[in-house]
């Protein structure tokens, strides 16, 4: 700041209501202690660490309270994170349970696919040999019948010639044999008896 001479300060025009507090002032030479609230400053010190004391004392307690309380906030947490491992491990051992499932299901598949293909070889087989088996059967079964079919024609031509033979033997009988020759015949066949 610049150095200000008298000439340089503005002029202050006092009043007289100015004048007569100036006086007062200067005149009472009385000291006046500050006051807040209306209270003297060593009401104000005392109120002050009384208060200090008193959040000392009941912000320890409030302290402890919230110390236990996040206290038992952390402890439901690592419970719920136990709970959430536990959960996790069963879900684990399910599904390797699902999959050992699905591994022994497509197995079974498979082994069901080639039992059906084996018992399908076995029973066309099977019905390959039954046809063999009927055919053959059923040709033995002609063969029989054509057979006696021929013993029936060879039967029936021999009763043919049977009959063919008797009648022709009675003819002649009949024409050669007279009934002198019957009566000697029967009495030869009574004598042998």
């Amino acid at each position: 700041m610049a150095n200000t001479t008298p000439s340089d300060l503005p002029e202050v025009i006092a009043t007289e209501a100015a004048q007569a507090n100036v006086e007062v002032d200067a005149g009472a030479g009385k000291h006046v202690e500050p006051e807040l609230f209306g209270l003297a400053p060593f009401q104000i010190v005392s109120i002050a660490m009384l208060v200090l004391l008193m959040f000392a004392f009941f912000g320890a307690k409030v302290h402890k309270t919230i110390a236990g309380g996040l206290d038992s906030k952390i402890a439901a947490i690592k419970e719920q994170l136990e709970e959430a491992k536990q959960l996790r491990a069963e879900a684990e051992a399910l599904r390797k349970e699902y999959a050992d499932k699905i591994a022994g299901a497509e197995k079974d598949a498979e082994a069901m696919l080639a039992n059906a293909q084996h018992e399908a070889d076995a029973i066309l087989e099977k019905a390959e040999a039954d046809s063999k088996a009927m055919v053959e059967r059923r040709k033995r079964m002609a063969e029989d019948k054509i057979a006696a079919a021929e013993r029936e024609a060879v039967e029936d031509v021999r009763n043919r010639a049977v009959a063919a033979a008797t009648g022709a033997s009675r003819k002649l009988i009949a024409e050669k044999h007279d009934a002198e020759a019957d009566k000697s015949l029967a009495d030869k066949v009574i004598a042998g008896i």
